[in-house]
């Protein structure tokens, strides 16, 4: 499932309704703490995508099917596609500041994340466990937390 989005702020609350809406039939219910989570991070990634890179991008969600015994535990995939080449940056940021905290809470949030050059532009991601429970707190702010993708050792800058 994909979602094309213009480089206009506005998109952000589509993309937010978009992925509520792909949630049905997926065995996620709407009130669920993941559900929460994902709209959340899909808000934070589309965020950067056209405020920061000024270029279109594509939203997937790659989501289980109804919840049976062997997809209880599965994993929830969101990428955003954009056309610009730069790295995603997560900064430190004093109490002050009213933005730049998008990288840090999809570090909190998320099990995994990480990005990949694609063609001239990069995929951002992020996955979701259905069932884990964050074992630990997350990373302080000025560590890395992305990890590669594909086998790809791209470290964020």
């Amino acid at each position: 499932m994909q979602l094309e989005i213009r480089p206009d702020p506005s998109e952000v609350g589509r993309a937010r309704r978009w992925a509520r809406s792909r949630l049905v039939g997926s065995g996620i219910q709407a009130d669920e703490p993941l559900a929460e989570t994902l709209v959340l991070l899909v808000s934070e990634l589309v965020t950067n995508a056209v405020v920061h890179t000024g270029c279109s991008a594509v939203v997937r969600l790659v989501l289980p099917g109804a919840v049976t015994e062997e997809t209880e535990g599965a994993t929830v995939r969101l990428e955003v596609d954009d056309a610009s080449d730069r790295a995603p940056v997560p900064r430190c940021l004093d109490g002050e500041a009213t933005g730049g905290r998008g990288l840090a809470l999809v570090d909190g949030l998320a099990d995994r994340w990480g990005w990949s050059r694609e063609g001239a532009g990069k995929r951002i991601w992020c996955e979701l466990d259905r069932c884990a429970e964050r074992a630990e707190p997350a990373a302080a702010c000025g560590s890395v937390g992305a990890v590669p993708y594909e086998g790809l050792a791209y470290e964020v800058v």
